[in-house]
């Protein structure tokens, strides 16, 4: 498969990463406001599911049902790069430590990592399931 040169990437990623940037905001804001300021449950949902996204289409776009270079460039890094928070994540880390709520920083640390390093394990394990195909 052909490259995209640097404008069309470029412009499909900035593109993708708008798209993703307001998936983040509509979806982790309607998750926070109905969970509450407590714990920041909306940046958590974001990113597993973010990462379960993307196990999905890695383990999609591979073998015999290739992907385009310009999806992948449009959707793995723009809207999964604008729609997945772990720049949010450090910021929600740092409130709840400053606030001296450790426990709470601690579990929601580990959760953000354990369970989105696992959504990415989940996702292509399903998409081998459904497509037969490895993603070793």
């Amino acid at each position: 498969m052909n490259e995209p040169g640097p404008l069309v990437g470029g412009t499909l990623v900035f593109l993708g990463s708008g798209v993703g940037g307001l998936l983040r905001h509509a979806i982790g804001s309607a998750i926070q406001h109905a969970w509450g300021p407590r714990f920041p449950l909306g940046t958590l949902v974001v990113n597993v599911s973010g990462c379960l996204v993307m196990g999905l289409c890695i383990g999609t776009w591979i073998g015999a049902t290739p992907m385009r270079e310009e999806f992948r460039l449009a959707i793995l890094i723009g809207v999964l790069g604008g729609y997945t928070t772990f720049s949010s994540f450090g910021r929600d880390f740092f409130l709840l430590a400053s606030e001296g709520a450790w426990g709470r920083a601690a579990s929601y640390a580990l959760l953000n990592v354990v369970l989105s390093l696992l959504a990415v394990w989940v996702g292509a394990a399903i998409a081998h399931r459904v497509f037969g195909q490895s993603v070793t």
